[in-house]
């Protein structure tokens, strides 16, 4: 029996997609299924029994003897939220409770982390155990991650397997439910279609050009390929970055999602609000060497030919994964 919290979310119900298509159908699935706006991302999954996210602890308790692994991905992700209290209770002190009946009963965990740790990148992006404590997220949702991750190191008592996955900028299939919160794909597309054109800020470091700005992009089918390899892998415990390793522009992803939908390129620059524009990231990329040298050796989806995939074969028909 595998657990995936977080199975209504996007990376969630994704994950449930995959395992399905790997041959595994005992699942459970954890989330606030009171949220209308998921239910079309698990309606069509196979899973043996679907837990509010509020009983799971107490059910993780009576039934670990039928646990193999557990996917803890269940979390509080508005970046605009900036009550601590919700994020203390969700994403903190939810997490150690799962994390320490995992080392109660020796089961493995994966959860998420998030690439928020980083900031702005002052200390770089590597996914170093050393520099945990000394990140400075910008927002209380990647404090409450980096806290859990400095939390985790400081344990005596760890799973016999555990890895915390720090998610850079992903993209695709099943964040329709996710508003402003979704990837910048989904809301070119949406724009693109609407108005025909796009509308990106406009730079205000002289370091970069308009549009020039430049994240770390990974498309969803890599980050489950991973997630996948982790639950057979099983050792080299650690907290891991997840990216590409190679940052792309603004600019790149505005041509890629132009052409995927078949519609001329018209680009307008816009002022980067100013209530952000102190924390706005200008260049975010994954250091992925220690993924690699845990044996993960699989190519990644070019920007190009994950967004035309995603445009082609979800976006257009509002498909699920």
């Amino acid at each position: 029996m595998i657990i995936v919290t977080g199975a209504a979310g996007f990376i969630g119900s994704c994950l449930v997609g995959k395992l399905n298509s790997e041959g595994f159908k005992d699942i459970i699935i954890v989330d606030d299924f009171l949220k209308t706006e998921k239910m079309q991302n698990f309606h069509y999954k196979k899973y043996t029994k679907k837990i509010g996210r509020e009983g799971f602890i107490p059910w993780l308790c009576d039934n670990h003897k039928l646990v193999q692994f557990v996917f803890h991905l269940g979390a509080r992700t508005d970046t605009t939220e900036f009550d601590k209290k919700v994020f203390d209770k969700l994403n903190l002190n939810y997490s150690k409770d799962v994390w320490n009946i995992c080392v109660e009963f020796g089961l493995p965990l994966v959860y998420a982390s998030s690439a928020a740790t980083y900031g702005l990148g002052e200390l770089g992006y590597d996914d170093d155990h050393n520099k945990v404590k000394d990140l400075k997220p910008l927002n209380p949702y990647g404090e409450s991650k980096n806290e859990f991750d400095k939390w985790i190191l400081e344990q005596k008592k760890k799973p016999y397997f555990w890895a915390g996955i720090k998610f850079f900028n992903v993209y695709g299939p099943n964040e329709y439910h996710k508003g402003r919160m979704a990837s910048v794909i989904f809301h070119a597309y949406n724009q693109i279609q609407q108005t025909h054109k796009l509308k990106l800020f406009r730079s205000h470091n002289p370091k970069f050009r308009d549009g020039e700005q430049m994240r770390d992009f990974i498309y969803v089918k890599d980050v489950l390929d991973v997630l996948c390899f982790f639950m057979q892998h099983r050792k080299d415990s650690g907290i891991y970055n997840l990216g590409t390793g190679k940052a792309r522009t603004f600019l790149d992803l505005a041509k890629s999602t132009f052409k995927s939908m078949d519609v001329n390129k018209k680009i307008e620059f816009i002022d980067t609000p100013e209530d952000i524009r102190d924390k706005y990231q200008y260049f975010t990329e994954a250091n992925i060497k220690k993924l690699r040298s845990v044996g993960y050796d699989k190519p990644f989806y070019s920007l190009e030919d994950g967004i035309e995939d995603y445009v082609k074969r979800y976006l257009f028909m509002r498909k699920f994964y």
